[in-house]
């Protein structure tokens, strides 16, 4: 562990710090980042996978907009209180307890605090311009009235909590998007979610639902698109993608792959009707009425060598496997937020898959456009090259809290 200079930052910026506004300093096992303080116009920096166990050092960076500190030892946020131009923050992969200390920072827009220790979530009501908040796979038991007056919310994630109950706890996210609630211990869904009608992905994979009855609440969510009831008791249930559908006609995934497919699988062999049938059903007859089917020669010479007809027989079966697996493939390669993804892997993901599904990717010349990305500023985003070295302008917050740039990338972004 080691204290971050002003000599390394001038040495690897050839002597001119006073143009910088920007820094990705990963990996370095540092434990004190206070010569920061320096830079003054310093807009964003990363500082995952470090040492650091405080971040009063960066207190007085006041023009700090972009900050990732993920995986870090921090076990308190003391020190983002001065932050107030702070729009986005990630600190996921830490030792925190408490989130208290981020009511003061007003001007955040998206929070990333997944993967830590925090038990509670405190009110959040100062923080009006708020859009995004991740809190997956902390021992938070009860969402309470946090989110009270959190009316810009469009992204919400409590996967792998604590969670039983959901009550009335969103009532006033009437902004909200997307809302991932998979790994959990929640046995029913409130009637109060109807008022969040502009839902249109819902995971509530894992849980403890297995009434019928508690799903009608759907009904009340009319641009739901992605729903995930896989791992719960009522996933068992017979033709429930067809009594789903019923209820949601604009429902296009249902647990990871396209709806008509599972109708398909889950009706097969009883009277409920199929809704749009697969393609090669009707291929197959088109085949059939075209007269293609075997002469009597080749039946009787596929009769007489049973060895060649069990190969065809087994080719066909190969065959139908290769189709079927290809097809769930290219409709079902969902990321479900569950405990084994971390969130920030789904979030530069198809997270609105209907999208994908009819839409081609755009490309600009080029330039991948990233999907999923937190628009925290409506200015024009463009990559800046000056003096041998690149300065990131706007797009930062993508970069502090992305994997690597060729994941996600194509279409059009669905973070707002």
């Amino acid at each position: 562990m080691a204290p971050l200079t002003m000599e390394q930052i001038e040495r690897e910026n050839n002597g001119d710090t006073s143009s910088i506004t920007s820094l990705q300093l990963t990996h370095r096992a540092l434990s004190d980042v206070s010569c920061l303080s320096k830079l003054a116009i310093l807009k964003g920096v990363d500082l995952s996978f470090n040492c650091l166990s405080s971040l009063e050092g960066l207190s007085s960076c006041i023009s700090l907009k972009w900050l990732s500190v993920a995986e870090n030892k921090l076990e308190s946020l003391k020190g983002i209180e001065k932050l107030s131009n702070l729009t986005v923050l990630n600190a996921g992969k830490n030792k925190l307890k408490s989130m208290e200390e981020i009511r003061s920072a007003t001007s955040l827009r998206a929070l990333i605090l997944n993967d830590n220790n925090i038990f509670s979530i405190c009110k959040l009501d100062q923080l009006k311009h708020l859009n995004t908040l991740v809190l997956s796979r902390n021992p938070i038991s009860k969402i309470g009235d946090a989110l009270e007056n959190s009316k810009s919310m469009t992204k919400l994630s409590f996967s792998g909590c604590q969670i039983e109950k959901i009550g009335a706890s969103l009532v006033s996210c009437t902004e909200l998007k997307e809302l991932r609630l998979a790994h959990n211990n929640i046995s029913s869904i409130p009637s109060d979610l109807s008022c969040n009608t502009k839902i249109q992905l819902l995971d509530l994979g894992n849980n403890s639902i297995e009434r019928y009855p508690d799903l009608k609440v759907l009904a009340g969510l009319p641009n739901l698109k992605n729903l995930n009831l896989h791992g719960n008791p009522i996933s068992n249930k017979d033709n429930l993608a067809y009594k789903v559908k019923k209820l949601v006609p604009n429902l296009r995934i249902f647990n990871a792959k396209p709806i008509e497919l599972n109708i398909s699988k889950s009706t097969s062999g009883n009277v409920a009707p199929e809704i749009n049938p697969p393609k090669e059903t009707k291929t197959k007859h088109k085949f059939e009425k075209n007269g293609n089917e075997k002469t009597n020669s080749e039946k009787k010479s596929a009769n007489s060598n049973p060895e060649s007809n069990d190969a065809a027989e087994s080719n066909n079966e190969k065959k139908k496997k290769r189709s079927t697996k290809n097809e769930e493939k290219k409709h079902g390669d969902e990321k479900i937020d569950d405990a084994d993804i971390p969130f920030l892997d789904v979030i530069l993901s198809e997270s609105d898959n209907h999208n994908n599904l009819n839409s081609n990717k755009k490309k600009r010349k080029g330039q991948d456009k990233l999907v999923g990305a937190f628009v925290v500023d409506h200015t024009k985003k463009n990559n800046k090259k000056e003096k041998g070295k690149t300065v990131i302008s706007g797009s930062l917050a993508i970069k502090l809290l992305s994997p690597p740039p060729d994941i996600g990338t194509g279409g059009s972004s669905t973070w707002d």
